[in-house]
């Protein structure tokens, strides 16, 4: 198992998730986090400690996500004082488990918010959220059905 990044610099937060990710590790993930940490999931799950975070993860990297690969796009930086920050991070998941309704799960996006803050020089997570970037589509909409679907407004606007 390769060593982790140290956590010196903000941006380097999203890095070491990443890196977690892709070796299987939920007690690294969790260990980014305070243990009061909040983590919000693609389909609003809310994970509200630093157990329950790790939990979720070690189930979804043994199962959902057993083969995947995660990197990162871009990301980017706001200091909103000395030593607090939020970090946005694009990134790109492939080789998703399949599942009897899709056989072969193509590319996801996603965009992380990760609200940190620097205590004895180490950056430390107490918010995190992931977003799924849906291409071309504006927002949500659950039919009569209850069914949510991604919708584009501007097809609708003349």
């Amino acid at each position: 198992m390769e060593a982790y990044s140290d956590l010196d610099q903000p941006e380097l937060v999203p890095k070491v998730f990443v890196e977690a990710w892709n070796q299987r590790d939920a007690r690294q993930i969790a260990a980014l986090f305070e243990p009061d940490a909040d983590f919000v999931n693609v389909t609003g799950l809310w994970w509200t400690n630093r157990r329950a975070i790790e939990k979720a993860h070690d189930y979804g990297l043994q199962t959902i996500f057993n083969n995947s690969t995660l990197t990162i796009i871009r990301t980017k930086v706001k200091y909103l004082a000395e030593g607090i920050a939020v970090v946005h991070a694009k990134m790109k998941l492939v080789g998703q488990t399949p599942t009897s309704e899709v056989a072969n799960p193509g590319v996801r996006r996603t965009i992380f918010t990760f609200v940190v803050y620097q205590s004895e020089g180490k950056w430390s997570c107490v918010a995190a959220q992931n977003t799924d970037i849906v291409s071309a589509m504006e927002t949500h909409v659950r039919d009569e059905q209850g069914l949510l679907s991604a919708v584009d407004y501007r097809k609708f606007v003349q």
